[in-house]
């Protein structure tokens, strides 16, 4: 049904290959058939305007602001906004496309997708951030921007013919907020990719000598809560001195994350790797790991976000410490320890109780390993994401 059938994919706030979501979707797309475009910015180390990566054509744009205050995003987002439009004629002209699969944040690319929608094209809205929650959580106000934000968010349902959800939370959003009907919103959550994430016995040398190794890896943002995780290293390290942490990622909060490690006196038991290109130092590191953490900060975003990191430990066999939150609860269930919301002491008695415990944490991580592989992983989600296109391109 995919065979001799153009998709394009545009992406706003992370490069391909590195939006591992984005890709294992194009890969799958590309292996049952398809021809897969994608549209990003350079970013990251990405910075050829194009290249063909496992003949999935990548077009990137500039993008030479990353947003942090409004006007920072609103620069940010008119900019790629743009060049989507510029690209996305281009390869159209090409050669045709059938979908646009937009992945938001923002909610803007149905402005992109409308005019092609003249000629047939169908917009799949493919729903990865909750724009409204996300600057209610960054800005803490609801105020006319944020209702601009819902209005965005309403256009981009009304426009969009069908819709990806990432968990039951965003479909619920989808039917109530968006008022889509059910039948045209799909729960296709964001599985580990098992051929990549394997386990293997790991490297002692990235615990710099102590006896257990803490990992996070992740986007590193206001909502990512690594100013909170400092402080819970801070306490930590109080009861105990035989653990190393290793922090693998990049984003716009890094470098104020490492100056308060330095203020707080932690900077010796951290190392911060920032954007780890290479898979291979990736799992090497994470299975070195005895504990996996994700610090993201409670609130109402990240209560109904389904996060990569947290389902990426658990492919690996490895125990969670996380705050309580809905949807971290619904991915890990019995894998991980949930401390309460904000109890930066809740969530250290955590750790170290789960370093005080062998049998605990291998029982926690081979629970996770085996709900990843039996119902999580990307190997089941890829037949839904197959399904969804065969649904909604055999429409006349």
């Amino acid at each position: 049904m995919l065979s001799g059938k153009h998709i394009l994919i545009i992406i706003e706030n992370l490069p391909a290959p590195l939006d591992r979501r984005v890709w294992q979707e194009a890969t799958t797309l590309k292996e049952f058939g398809a021809k897969v475009s994608i549209i990003c910015p350079k970013m990251k180390g990405y910075n050829k305007s194009f290249e063909s990566i496992d003949d999935i054509d990548i077009y990137r744009h500039a993008l030479p602001i990353e947003g942090t205050g409004l006007s920072g995003y609103i620069q940010e987002y008119a900019t790629a906004l743009f060049w989507q439009m510029i690209l996305s004629w281009r390869i159209f002209f090409k050669r045709k496309f059938h979908v646009i699969h937009a992945c938001s944040p923002p909610d803007l690319m149905f402005l992109t997708a409308l005019p092609f929608k003249i000629f047939g094209v169908k917009y799949v809205f493919d729903h990865h951030d909750l724009s409204p929650e996300l600057y209610e959580s960054k800005f803490k106000k609801k105020n006319i921007v944020y209702s601009a934000l819902i209005l965005l968010e309403k256009l981009t349902f009304m426009v969009s013919d069908y819709t990806i959800a990432t968990n039951n939370s965003f479909k619920n959003i989808a039917i109530n907020r968006g008022k889509k009907l059910s039948e045209r919103v799909s729960v296709i959550r964001s599985g580990p990719d098992l051929n990549r994430m394997k386990i293997v016995e790991g490297n002692v040398n990235y615990k710099k000598g102590k006896k257990y190794l803490i990992g996070y890896i992740g986007i590193i943002a206001e909502q990512d809560g690594l100013d909170l995780l400092m402080h819970i290293i801070k306490k930590v390290l109080a009861k105990r001195a035989d653990f190393h942490v290793a922090i693998l990622g990049d984003g716009t909060e890094l470098e104020n994350v490492k100056r308060l490690a330095y203020e707080l006196e932690i900077s010796n038991v951290i190392d911060f790797y920032g954007m780890v290109t290479d898979s291979q130092i990736i799992i090497d590191i994470l299975n070195t790991c005895d504990i996996g953490v994700n610090p993201d900060l409670p609130n109402e975003f990240n209560n109904l976000v389904t996060t990569n990191k947290v389902m990426e430990y658990m492919s690996l066999a490895k125990p969670v410490v996380q705050f309580d939150m809905r949807e971290g609860k619904e991915s890990a269930k019995e894998a991980s320890l949930y401390a309460k919301p904000f109890d930066l002491d809740d969530f250290a008695e955590k750790i170290c109780h789960l370093l005080d415990n062998d049998d605990k944490r291998k029982a926690m991580g081979d629970y996770g390993y085996k709900r990843v592989v039996n119902e999580l992983s990307w190997e089941h989600e890829s037949k839904k994401l197959r399904n969804f296109y065969s649904k909604i391109l055999a429409e006349k």
